[in-house]
């Protein structure tokens, strides 16, 4: 196989601090969190109040009415961040219209959850109304192929087209998999990422009796707080994010903004437990030393870590441990942090916001903060930039996700040298 390398040349982002990539990467420097009271339900009855919800979206900038109520909400966040990454890479927003070849253009968009608003709505049509009222577009709006299914029809996109659901890993991997397409020469472009949307009661009741989630309902903007010692869970959010992965000389030849490298990869399974990471955080450093091995470089060459992160007890003491353990002395020196202070965890759309964080950094030689950060973990003892962005020279970044299954996903970026 010849050689190819993958360059990333489009970013497409919806999510509680922003409906697009400039507003996103402003909202993580200077932390300015997006949490707050539940709006999409009355949420009194839960243990859990607060969420990052989506604001100010408005589907008809994307597509007409009649279409969108064919889509549950994910699906519609999918395709409002595609259409952003292929307006950024300067790229047709359907390839059937030239030049480019639709048979080298992949789409792997994913969801860890899928329609869960769709099904809930549509369980409660058949217990009251019955079964002759439920939709038609019950399984194409609720299954969570269809992000990459709508996505490719509507772009002409004609290459390799699947989803991944491995939970809160859900995008990284689709990332990292879309990648190895590229490599192994089965496309030439590959839109990639993942879209969530659960906030409803379903998915709030789900969480809330497992105890997962944060319950500082009186104080939402300081709810998500990774790291620090007073945390008490995770913030649930939506939204979406979708990368324009291309070749390298396909870049080029059209030129295109390249915007950084993905030069590693690595995904391993802890076989532990269904909720709970290892607690070594073995799985974890599997990964990262695996995506450092793919890209050829060792641990001192990274300048940026955006951790997993999530605010609960036991993914940011164990996650700690991973670092340290795939990172050895230099875990002390790399920066670190976790931008779900700031958005809350979006779950299969996570680790396609956070790679576009990560790559960011590398564009703009500054690492985004880990806010909320106010008593000190003993347990969390890497520098975890907290509170306020430093600016510092980033040539190599890395993403770690971890999902319930003990799924763990790492994607690993570089400042492109020609």
């Amino acid at each position: 196989m010849k050689s190819r390398r993958v360059v990333v040349t489009g970013t497409g982002i919806i999510s509680c601090v922003g409906n697009n990539s400039v507003d996103f990467w402003s909202a993580l420097l200077n932390g300015r969190c997006g949490i707050g009271k539940v709006t999409h339900f009355n949420a009194g009855e839960f243990r859990t109040q607060i969420a990052g919800e989506v604001k100010d979206f408005d589907i008809t900038r994307y597509m007409n009415p009649k279409e969108a109520k064919r889509l549950d909400p994910f699906c519609q966040f999918a395709i409002a961040a595609t259409d952003e990454a292929l307006q950024n890479a300067g790229l047709p927003a359907n390839f059937n219209d030239g030049p480019i070849d639709p048979t080298r253009v992949g789409v792997l968009v994913s969801s860890g959850i899928g329609g869960l608003q769709t099904m809930s709505e549509q369980d409660r049509i058949l217990a009251e109304r019955g079964p002759s009222k439920v939709s038609p577009l019950l399984i194409p709006m609720m299954i969570g192929d269809l992000a990459s299914g709508n996505i490719s029809m509507r772009t002409g996109a004609k290459g390799p087209n699947l989803g991944i659901v491995t939970a809160c890993a859900t995008s990284c991997h689709s990332i990292g998999e879309a990648y190895w397409m590229i490599m192994r020469d089965d496309a030439d472009i590959m839109l990639a990422g993942g879209a969530e949307s659960t906030i409803i009661p379903l998915g709030f009741a789900g969480f809330c009796s497992m105890k997962a989630m944060s319950q500082r309902n009186d104080d939402p903007l300081h709810a998500s707080r990774p790291f620090d010692l007073d945390r008490d869970g995770f913030v649930m959010s939506e939204g979406a994010g979708v990368l324009v992965l291309e070749e390298l000389e396909h870049a080029k030849r059209r030129g295109a903004n390249i915007i950084a490298e993905l030069i590693g990869y690595g995904a391993t399974g802890d076989a532990y437990h269904i909720t709970s990471p290892h607690p070594e955080g073995d799985g974890a450093a599997r990964a990262i030393t695996m995506a450092l091995r793919h890209a050829g470089i060792a641990p001192e060459d990274v300048d940026y870590i955006n951790a997993h992160g999530t605010s609960t007890q036991l993914n940011d003491k164990y996650e700690t441990m991973a670092i340290k353990a795939a990172f050895g002395p230099h875990a002390k020196k790399v920066s670190v942090s976790s931008t779900k202070g700031t958005t809350g965890h979006s779950l299969g759309a996570a680790g396609a916001l956070e790679s576009t964080a990560c790559m960011f950094a590398i564009r703009d030689n500054v690492v985004p903060p880990t806010i909320n950060y106010v008593t000190p973990d003993p347990a969390c003892d890497l520098d975890i930039t907290p509170n306020t962005a430093r600016e510092k020279k980033v040539d190599v970044a890395l993403n770690i996700n971890l999902g319930f299954g003990g799924h763990n996903a790492v994607t690993l970026f570089r400042r492109f040298q020609d």
